[in-house]
């Protein structure tokens, strides 16, 4: 009997992780996951604080694509809540069974999907703004007429006369949204969140994380919901995703999700190993044929010979483990290589200082800081989320996000002062009081997001030589240096995978997803 291929899949994040359930479901080849850290799901882990729980960055459950919302569902089905209701879900002439569990059905257990709406806006000048900005009276006479006068001329200026070639995000935001709009809204939230200016920010981040989203897409999106129904077919797929009113979200976080996949992973024989890394690749030729692993808690190293190698780590560090052998240019990119680091701010509270009108907490999920005499660059709650994030559904559970680089003063500074600065600036903004807070934590994630600067436009020199590695296969935010979502990164997994059933060495698909508005679902061979 011959003995399968192993795959060697460094990370136990999303497409790590679904890169390893696809072999076992499609292939012959045995998955071998190795986790640096001692946490399922990467930047999507779900973070245990004595019960309550931290989702790290936010992550909305929704994609274009329908096969990723299959895989979602075949994990965690959906379940509606008392009042909840869903139309048909028709899309492009198809309708498709969507696995529901009744909320009366306790066999599932926590292991299900829930049904949230969407909310998410911007607090400005000790205001609250929608996100995106609106066009609503309310809007309007918020900013006043002036200000909304020098918008409108502003963005007509720029219909007349674009930008013919957006050299950096800068441009790339004055071409959608006028110059006086992008100065107000844009400019120093954005350069908050990267710590460069937008100058300096390639136009690429704008055309992967924004896209088609404009002044006009949000003016015909505010004209459609008051003169129409929203759409009973939750998966939106005609909605641009910075404009959609709900999402899909695991019970108990996305962490919790992955978890869950962890398991069926090794119950269908596949490994997972926790605090490993790898610190060395052998090459041969064109293909990897050694890879050494150690074990982070004692030190220890060992040595697999895998078929095929899907990396999700960093680029900066695999390159470091590919050693001497890679060209020194290739090097020196990719140590150049910009990420920026990831702290949420954990607090629990009695109560918020902010109110609905009707006493309730306030219902976003997301609270955009823009203010620029804080760092806290966005607010979580967790509440709004999912109930079940929070042990005692009478506090309020909050998440202060803050972005930076290893080097900096905020990313040094102790659990206690960084709770401290989180408490000292909601207070400062009137968003709680400080007597309010019961207690906190702190997570801190390194190299989060890989950031469109510093050597980054040299990229396609590191992509090339490793796309030339035969069995090697990039996929994941990380793994590709590509600030991907959570269902493009498992799409990379997927076609990884496939790929490699196929026999197929070329990586170009790969790197096309999310390269166009649907994610290249014009056929069901993606």
């Amino acid at each position: 009997m011959s003995t399968p291929s192993t795959a060697l899949i460094i990370g136990a994040g999303p497409a790590g992780l679904t890169a390893a359930y696809e072999f076992l479901k499609h292939s012959k080849v045995h998955p071998y996951v190795v986790e640096a850290t001692d946490r399922i799901g990467g930047i999507s882990a779900t973070i245990n604080y004595k019960g309550n729980r931290m989702d790290i960055g936010g992550h909305r459950f929704f994609s274009k694509s329908d096969r990723v919302m299959n895989w979602w569902l075949s994990i965690l089905p959906l379940q509606l809540e008392a009042g909840q209701t869903i139309g048909a879900l028709n899309y492009r002439g198809k309708s498709r069974a969507i696995p529901i569990v009744s909320a009366t059905d306790t066999s599932a257990g926590d292991n299900v999907m829930l049904l949230r709406q969407r909310k998410s806006r911007i607090f400005f000048r000790r205001k609250f703004f929608d996100y995106p900005l609106s066009f609503s009276l309310n809007t309007l006479a918020q900013l006043g007429i002036g200000w909304s006068t020098k918008a409108v001329f502003s963005y007509l200026k720029q219909v007349l006369s674009p930008i013919k070639e957006e050299k950096n995000l800068e441009e790339f935001f004055i071409n959608r949204f006028g110059k006086h709009l992008y100065e107000t809204f844009f400019k120093a939230y954005t350069e908050k969140v990267w710590g460069v200016p937008c100058q300096q920010i390639s136009a690429e981040w704008g055309a992967q994380r924004i896209k088609a989203l404009s002044i006009t897409e949000a003016l015909k999106h505010f004209l459609r919901q008051q003169f129409s129904s929203p759409s009973e077919d939750f998966t939106q797929k005609e909605t641009e995703t910075s404009l959609i009113e709900q999402f899909l979200y695991p019970k108990l976080g996305p962490g919790h999700l992955w978890e869950v996949v962890t398991r069926q992973v090794q119950e269908l024989g596949g490994e997972v190993h926790m605090q490993q890394k790898v610190v060395a690749l052998q090459l041969e030729g064109n293909r990897i044929v050694s890879a050494t692993i150690q074990e982070t808690a004692t030190g220890a190293t060992y040595q697999m010979n895998p078929e095929y190698v899907i990396s999700t780590m960093p680029i900066r560090s695999l390159i470091r483990a590919l050693g001497e052998v890679v060209p020194a240019e290739v090097r020196e990119i990719a140590e150049n290589l910009p990420y920026r680091n990831f702290i949420s701010v954990g607090l629990l509270l009695h109560r918020l200082a902010l109110k609905q009108e009707n006493s309730d907490l306030i219902q976003d999920n997301w609270i955009y800081i823009q203010e620029p005499d804080v760092q806290a660059g966005r607010l979580q709650l967790f509440n709004n989320w999912s109930p079940y994030l929070v042990t005692d559904p009478d506090k309020v559970w909050l998440g202060v996000e803050y972005f930076c680089q290893e080097e900096d003063e905020l990313w040094q500074m102790s659990e206690n002062d960084l709770q401290q600065l989180a408490i000292d600036e909601l207070h400062k903004l009137g968003i709680i009081s400080a007597d309010q807070v019961i207690d906190g934590t702190v997570v801190k994630m390194p190299k989060a997001y890989p950031a469109y600067f510093g050597s980054y436009n040299e990229f396609p020199k590191v992509q090339a030589y490793l796309d030339g590695i035969e069995n090697l296969f990039l996929v994941g935010r990380n793994g590709m240096h590509k600030y991907n979502n959570q269902d493009h990164s498992m799409l990379t997994a997927i076609l990884a995978v496939e790929n490699i059933t196929a026999g197929r060495t070329d990586k170009a698909n790969l790197w096309a997803v999310n390269t166009e508005q649907e994610y290249h679902e014009q056929a069901d061979s993606l």
